[in-house]
C-alpha cells in the first residue's frame, strides 16, 4: 500500500464518512472481523440480528407494527430463517403503496433513492445513513479481498444519471483526493473509447469498476483497434448491475491482463454479494439474509434455482423484509477455499425477463440466443426482445460482412429454438441505445413465463 493510499484510508475517507454522520469505518471492520467466522457462527449471529432487526421496525415502523399485529407475528419467537416464511414477500407494488408507512417514526436525514427502472417503472424509496454505512463498508471490505483499498487509483465506467450529473466542486474534490476517475458509459463510439482507454493508461489504475457489458465492449474495442492495454498493473475489473456472462470475462481478462470481480446488488436490494479471488460470490451475511422462493414465497433447498429475496436488517428507517428482486438464482451449500464463512450464491441467472419463451410455452434462458449473436464476426452489437409468442425482433448492428445470408443463419437459429412458425425480423440499427440508468440488456421478453 502506498503512502498516499494509506493517508487516504486511514485518515481522509474516515473524517469524510464521520462528517456525513456515517459508521462506515467501523462497520468495515466488524464486517473483516466476522467473515472469518464459521458458517454456524454467522448463522447464529445473523439470526440474533434479525430478531433486533424485527423486533425493531414492529415497534417503530406502521407498516410492520400493523401487518405483525395482524398476523400474531412476534420476533422474538423467531428460531430459524424458516420463521421468515411467515411473513409476506415485499415488492415494488406494495413500497408504491404504503410509502409513508414504511417510514420509522421520528427518523431523520433520510434520502430519497430510485432505481434505474430497467425492468418497467423505476421505484423510490428512502436509505437511512444505517444503511448507506453498511453498503459502502461492504463494497470496501470486498474490493480490499483483491489488493485494492480507498485512496487506490480506479477508474469507473458508469451510467447513472444520479452519479453523472452529480459533479459539482465538492465531489469533484472528493474524486481527486480518492484518486476515482468517472467515465460515461453513456458516451461508447469509437473515439470515446480511444479516449477512455488513453485516461486509463494515463491513470494506471489498480481497479476498474462497472457495468459488464461496458468493460467488455471497451475490451472489444482494445483487441480490434490493437492496442496493449494489460501491462499496467490492473488488480481487477469489478463489474455490478448487469449479468456477467462467460463471454465478457474472458474479454475483459484478455484485454486488461486481470481478473473480474462479479459483484450482486442493486440500488433497492443493496449490495448483495461479491466474488473473492478463490471464485466464489460471498453473501453479506452480517447485513442481508437471502432466500431463493419459489412461486408462493416458500423458500426452497440450497441448490435450488427460485428468485432470490433478500431483508436487509440495515434498513430499519425504511425496512426491506423479503424484498423481492425479480433475479433468478441459487444458494450453495459449499464453503469456499478462500476460509471465509460466509454463504455462497452459486449462481445469479438474470431476471425473468431474461428468459424467452417457446410457442410450445417451455422456457428458455436468453443464452441460447446470446450465443447465436455473439459467434457471428460480422455483428457488431445486438439486442433481442420478444413481443409476443409470435414475434421476436433481433435488433442488429452490423460490421464487415453482414448480408442476406447471416440474417438469414440468425432467423433459422432463433426458429430452429422458438418454433418454425414464429416470426423473427431483424431490424437493422447504427447503434443500440442502453437503458435510462446505463444498464444494457441483451435480452427483454415480454412474455410471461410458464
Amino acid at each position: 500500500m502506498s503512502l498516499y493510499t494509506r493517508m487516504i484510508s486511514s485518515l481522509v475517507f474516515p473524517l469524510h464518512e464521520r462528517l456525513k454522520g456515517h459508521s462506515t469505518v467501523a462497520a468495515r471492520r466488524t464486517l473483516e472481523r466476522s467473515q472469518w467466522q464459521f458458517p454456524e457462527a454467522l448463522l447464529d449471529r445473523q439470526l440474533g440480528e434479525l430478531r433486533v432487526f424485527l423486533e425493531r421496525i414492529g415497534r417503530t415502523v406502521p407498516h410492520y407494527r400493523e401487518l405483525f399485529e395482524a398476523l400474531e407475528f412476534r420476533p422474538s419467537d423467531l428460531v430459524s430463517l424458516e420463521d421468515l416464511q411467515r411473513l409476506p414477500l415485499l415488492d415494488k407494488a406494495t413500497i408504491r403503496g404504503h410509502f409513508k408507512g414504511l417510514h420509522r417514526e421520528g427518523a431523520k436525514g433520510l434520502m430519497a433513492f430510485n432505481t434505474g427502472g430497467s425492468s418497467g417503472e423505476p421505484l423510490t424509496f428512502m436509505l437511512g445513513r444505517e444503511r448507506v454505512s453498511h453498503d459502502v463498508a461492504a463494497k470496501w471490505r470486498a474490493t480490499r479481498w483483491w489488493g485494492v483499498d480507498i485512496g487506490d487509483p480506479e477508474v469507473v465506467l458508469w451510467g447513472s444519471p444520479i452519479e453523472l450529473g452529480a459533479q459539482d466542486r465538492i465531489r469533484q474534490l472528493r474524486d481527486r483526493l480518492l484518486r476515482t476517475e468517472l467515465l460515461s458509459a453513456f458516451e461508447m463510439s469509437a473515439d470515446s473509447m480511444d479516449q477512455f482507454l488513453h485516461r486509463i493508461r494515463a491513470r494506471r489504475p489498480l481497479m476498474l469498476f462497472g457495468y459488464p457489458s461496458s468493460l467488455a465492449l471497451l475490451a472489444k474495442h482494445v483487441v480490434r483497434t490493437n492496442q496493449r492495454m494489460d501491462d499496467l498493473g490492473i488488480r481487477v475489473a469489478f463489474v455490478t448491475s448487469e449479468r456477467l456472462f462467460d463471454y465478457q470475462r474472458e474479454a475483459i481478462e484478455q484485454a486488461f491482463g486481470c481478473p473480474v470481480a462479479n459483484g450482486y446488488g442493486g440500488r433497492d436490494a443493496g449490495f448483495i454479494a461479491h466474488a473473492c479471488p478463490a471464485g466464489s460470490l460471498h453473501v453479506t451475511a452480517e447485513d442481508i439474509v437471502v432466500e431463493v422462493v419459489d412461486g408462493t414465497g416458500r423458500a426452497l433447498p440450497l441448490g435450488s434455482t427460485g428468485e432470490i429475496v433478500v431483508t436487509h436488517l440495515r434498513t430499519g428507517d425504511f425496512p426491506f423484509v423479503r424484498y423481492r428482486t425479480g433475479d433468478l438464482g441459487k444458494l450453495s451449500s459449499d464453503v469456499c477455499d478462500c476460509g471465509r464463512g460466509l454463504p455462497v450464491l452459486a449462481s445469479v441467472e438474470g431476471r425473468s425477463t431474461d428468459f424467452l419463451v417457446t410457442r410450445d410455452g417451455t422456457t428458455l434462458h436468453g443464452l441460447a440466443f446470446i450465443y447465436i449473436l455473439r459467434e457471428m464476426a460480422e455483428v457488431e452489437a445486438f439486442r433481442v426482445v420478444q413481443e409476443s409468442l409470435e414475434l421476436t425482433r433481433v435488433q442488429v448492428v452490423p460490421g464487415d460482412g453482414f448480408d442476406t445470408a447471416s440474417e438469414k443463419t440468425i432467423v433459422e437459429g432463433f426458429r430452429k429454438r422458438l418454433g418454425e412458425e414464429v416470426d423473427v425480423q431483424v431490424d437493422l440499427c447504427s447503434a443500440i441505445p442502453s437503458e435510462a440508468s446505463g444498464k444494457f440488456r441483451y435480452v427483454q421478453s415480454r412474455v410471461s413465463a410458464p
